[in-house]
Protein backbone atom coordinates (compact mmCIF):
# COMPACT_ATOMS: atom_id res chain seq x y z
CA UNK A 1 0.00 0.00 0.00
CA UNK A 2 1.39 3.41 -0.99
CA UNK A 3 1.86 5.94 1.80
CA UNK A 4 -0.95 8.18 0.56
CA UNK A 5 -3.33 5.19 0.56
CA UNK A 6 -2.28 4.26 4.09
CA UNK A 7 -2.84 7.82 5.31
CA UNK A 8 -6.30 8.07 3.72
CA UNK A 9 -7.29 4.68 5.14
CA UNK A 10 -6.28 5.92 8.61
CA UNK A 11 -9.07 8.52 8.59
CA UNK A 12 -11.88 6.37 7.17
CA UNK A 13 -13.98 6.85 10.31
CA UNK A 14 -13.56 10.64 10.19
CA UNK A 15 -14.47 10.84 6.48
CA UNK A 16 -17.57 8.75 7.07
CA UNK A 17 -18.79 11.14 9.78
CA UNK A 18 -18.03 14.17 7.59
CA UNK A 19 -20.06 12.74 4.70
CA UNK A 20 -23.01 12.11 7.02
CA UNK A 21 -22.87 15.45 8.84
CA UNK A 22 -25.98 17.64 8.47
CA UNK A 23 -23.79 20.56 7.39
CA UNK A 24 -22.53 18.63 4.34
CA UNK A 25 -25.86 16.97 3.58
CA UNK A 26 -27.59 20.32 4.02
CA UNK A 27 -25.47 21.92 1.30
CA UNK A 28 -26.97 19.51 -1.24
CA UNK A 29 -30.62 19.45 -0.22
CA UNK A 30 -30.69 23.11 0.84
CA UNK A 31 -31.65 22.32 4.44
CA UNK A 32 -28.49 23.89 5.91
CA UNK A 33 -29.56 27.08 7.73
CA UNK A 34 -28.05 30.10 5.99
CA UNK A 35 -26.94 31.42 9.39
CA UNK A 36 -24.74 28.34 9.83
CA UNK A 37 -23.29 28.80 6.36
CA UNK A 38 -22.57 32.46 7.08
CA UNK A 39 -20.86 31.47 10.33
CA UNK A 40 -18.80 28.93 8.39
CA UNK A 41 -17.75 31.43 5.69
CA UNK A 42 -16.61 33.93 8.34
CA UNK A 43 -14.59 31.25 10.14
CA UNK A 44 -13.16 29.88 6.90
CA UNK A 45 -12.03 33.35 5.83
CA UNK A 46 -10.29 33.81 9.19
CA UNK A 47 -8.82 30.31 8.90
CA UNK A 48 -7.35 30.93 5.44
CA UNK A 49 -5.38 33.92 6.70
CA UNK A 50 -3.53 31.62 9.12
CA UNK A 51 -3.42 28.64 6.76
CA UNK A 52 -1.62 30.81 4.20
CA UNK A 53 1.14 31.43 6.75
CA UNK A 54 1.58 27.67 7.27
CA UNK A 55 1.79 27.09 3.51
CA UNK A 56 4.48 29.77 3.42
CA UNK A 57 6.41 27.85 6.08
CA UNK A 58 5.98 24.67 4.02
CA UNK A 59 7.52 26.51 1.07
CA UNK A 60 10.46 27.72 3.14
CA UNK A 61 11.11 24.21 4.53
CA UNK A 62 10.50 22.42 1.21
CA UNK A 63 12.99 19.78 0.11
CA UNK A 64 13.18 20.85 -3.55
CA UNK A 65 12.36 23.74 -5.86
CA UNK A 66 9.17 22.14 -7.20
CA UNK A 67 7.72 21.97 -3.69
CA UNK A 68 8.94 25.46 -2.91
CA UNK A 69 7.30 27.01 -5.98
CA UNK A 70 4.07 25.03 -5.73
CA UNK A 71 3.45 25.87 -2.09
CA UNK A 72 4.08 29.53 -2.85
CA UNK A 73 1.49 29.22 -5.61
CA UNK A 74 -0.93 27.66 -3.14
CA UNK A 75 -0.48 30.64 -0.82
CA UNK A 76 -1.61 32.88 -3.68
CA UNK A 77 -4.49 30.51 -4.45
CA UNK A 78 -5.72 30.70 -0.85
CA UNK A 79 -5.68 34.51 -1.10
CA UNK A 80 -7.69 34.34 -4.32
CA UNK A 81 -10.33 32.14 -2.67
CA UNK A 82 -10.49 34.54 0.26
CA UNK A 83 -10.77 37.59 -1.99
CA UNK A 84 -13.13 35.92 -4.46
CA UNK A 85 -15.56 33.47 -2.90
CA UNK A 86 -15.43 34.65 0.71
CA UNK A 87 -15.30 38.39 0.11
CA UNK A 88 -18.21 38.32 -2.33
CA UNK A 89 -20.35 36.48 0.23
CA UNK A 90 -19.33 38.80 3.06
CA UNK A 91 -20.08 41.90 0.97
CA UNK A 92 -23.47 40.49 0.01
CA UNK A 93 -24.29 39.83 3.67
CA UNK A 94 -22.84 43.13 4.91
CA UNK A 95 -20.40 41.39 7.29
CA UNK A 96 -17.17 43.11 8.29
CA UNK A 97 -14.57 40.36 8.68
CA UNK A 98 -12.34 42.57 10.83
CA UNK A 99 -15.08 42.74 13.45
CA UNK A 100 -15.35 38.94 13.73
CA UNK A 101 -13.67 36.60 16.18
CA UNK A 102 -12.35 33.09 15.66
CA UNK A 103 -14.43 30.26 17.07
CA UNK A 104 -12.82 27.98 19.69
CA UNK A 105 -12.30 25.17 17.15
CA UNK A 106 -10.87 27.54 14.56
CA UNK A 107 -8.40 28.97 17.05
CA UNK A 108 -7.36 25.48 18.21
CA UNK A 109 -6.98 24.17 14.65
CA UNK A 110 -4.94 27.11 13.36
CA UNK A 111 -2.81 27.15 16.52
CA UNK A 112 -1.98 23.48 15.91
CA UNK A 113 -1.07 24.14 12.26
CA UNK A 114 1.07 27.17 13.08
CA UNK A 115 2.87 25.26 15.84
CA UNK A 116 3.71 22.42 13.43
CA UNK A 117 4.67 24.92 10.75
CA UNK A 118 7.12 26.75 12.99
CA UNK A 119 8.64 23.80 14.85
CA UNK A 120 8.54 20.74 12.59
CA UNK A 121 10.39 19.55 9.47
CA UNK A 122 8.77 19.63 6.04
CA UNK A 123 7.30 16.07 6.05
CA UNK A 124 5.41 16.74 9.27
CA UNK A 125 4.18 20.12 8.00
CA UNK A 126 2.98 18.51 4.77
CA UNK A 127 1.04 15.87 6.69
CA UNK A 128 -0.64 18.54 8.85
CA UNK A 129 -1.81 20.72 5.93
CA UNK A 130 -2.90 17.89 3.61
CA UNK A 131 -6.30 17.15 5.20
CA UNK A 132 -7.50 20.67 4.39
CA UNK A 133 -6.64 20.08 0.72
CA UNK A 134 -7.66 16.47 0.46
CA UNK A 135 -10.92 16.42 2.43
CA UNK A 136 -12.23 19.52 0.64
CA UNK A 137 -11.50 17.92 -2.72
CA UNK A 138 -13.19 14.69 -1.62
CA UNK A 139 -16.29 16.52 -0.40
CA UNK A 140 -16.36 18.89 -3.40
CA UNK A 141 -16.11 16.05 -5.94
CA UNK A 142 -18.82 14.08 -4.13
CA UNK A 143 -21.22 17.01 -4.01
CA UNK A 144 -20.61 18.57 -7.43
CA UNK A 145 -22.53 15.72 -9.06
CA UNK A 146 -25.51 16.41 -6.83
CA UNK A 147 -25.56 20.22 -6.95
CA UNK A 148 -27.70 22.36 -4.66
CA UNK A 149 -30.91 24.40 -4.92
CA UNK A 150 -29.19 27.27 -3.06
CA UNK A 151 -26.97 29.58 -5.15
CA UNK A 152 -24.40 30.21 -2.38
CA UNK A 153 -24.04 26.50 -1.68
CA UNK A 154 -23.64 25.71 -5.40
CA UNK A 155 -20.82 28.26 -5.66
CA UNK A 156 -19.00 26.72 -2.71
CA UNK A 157 -19.42 23.19 -4.09
CA UNK A 158 -18.21 24.19 -7.56
CA UNK A 159 -15.11 25.87 -6.12
CA UNK A 160 -13.88 22.73 -4.39
CA UNK A 161 -15.30 20.21 -6.86
CA UNK A 162 -13.62 21.77 -9.90
CA UNK A 163 -10.75 20.38 -11.97
CA UNK A 164 -8.41 23.28 -11.23
CA UNK A 165 -8.62 22.72 -7.50
CA UNK A 166 -8.21 18.96 -7.96
CA UNK A 167 -4.99 19.48 -9.92
CA UNK A 168 -3.28 21.30 -7.04
CA UNK A 169 -4.52 18.80 -4.46
CA UNK A 170 -3.39 15.79 -6.49
CA UNK A 171 0.10 17.25 -6.67
CA UNK A 172 0.20 17.88 -2.90
CA UNK A 173 -0.95 14.30 -2.17
CA UNK A 174 1.71 12.91 -4.51
CA UNK A 175 4.43 14.48 -2.37
CA UNK A 176 3.61 12.04 0.45
CA UNK A 177 4.91 9.10 -1.56
CA UNK A 178 8.10 10.92 -2.57
CA UNK A 179 9.34 11.56 0.96
CA UNK A 180 12.21 9.55 2.37
CA UNK A 181 11.49 9.42 6.10
CA UNK A 182 12.22 7.10 9.00
CA UNK A 183 9.56 5.22 11.00
CA UNK A 184 9.46 7.81 13.81
CA UNK A 185 8.84 10.68 11.38
CA UNK A 186 6.19 8.73 9.49
CA UNK A 187 4.40 7.98 12.77
CA UNK A 188 4.39 11.70 13.66
CA UNK A 189 3.21 12.55 10.14
CA UNK A 190 0.26 10.20 10.49
CA UNK A 191 -0.62 11.65 13.90
CA UNK A 192 -0.55 15.17 12.43
CA UNK A 193 -2.63 14.02 9.47
CA UNK A 194 -5.28 12.37 11.63
CA UNK A 195 -5.52 15.24 14.11
CA UNK A 196 -5.93 17.79 11.31
CA UNK A 197 -8.63 15.58 9.76
CA UNK A 198 -10.51 15.48 13.05
CA UNK A 199 -10.26 19.27 13.22
CA UNK A 200 -11.79 19.43 9.72
CA UNK A 201 -14.81 17.52 11.02
CA UNK A 202 -14.99 19.74 14.09
CA UNK A 203 -14.76 22.87 11.95
CA UNK A 204 -17.94 22.02 10.03
CA UNK A 205 -19.67 20.79 13.17
CA UNK A 206 -18.87 23.99 15.09
CA UNK A 207 -20.11 26.11 12.16
CA UNK A 208 -23.34 24.13 12.05
CA UNK A 209 -23.86 24.86 15.75
CA UNK A 210 -22.60 28.46 15.32
CA UNK A 211 -20.16 27.81 18.15
CA UNK A 212 -18.37 30.72 19.79
CA UNK A 213 -16.56 31.55 22.99
CA UNK A 214 -18.93 32.26 25.92
CA UNK A 215 -17.29 35.69 26.30
CA UNK A 216 -15.85 38.05 23.73
CA UNK A 217 -12.10 37.64 23.41
CA UNK A 218 -11.81 41.32 22.56
CA UNK A 219 -11.93 44.04 25.19
CA UNK A 220 -14.40 46.03 23.08
CA UNK A 221 -16.95 43.23 23.56
CA UNK A 222 -17.93 43.00 19.90
CA UNK A 223 -19.72 39.78 19.04
CA UNK A 224 -19.77 37.47 16.06
CA UNK A 225 -22.71 37.42 13.71
CA UNK A 226 -25.71 35.66 15.21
Amino acid sequence: MARHEKFWASIHDVIQEIEEHPFIRGLVDGSLPMESFQHYIVQDALYLKEFGKVLLMASVKAENNEQRVNFLTHVLDSIRVEEGLHSSFLRKWGIDLEAQEMSPVNRAYTSFLLSVGYSSPFPEVLAAVLPCYWIYMHVGKSLVKLGSPVEEYRRWINTYGGEEYEKGVTWAISQLDKLDVDARTEKQMMENFRLASIYEYMFWDSAYRKERFPFSVRRDGKNLIS
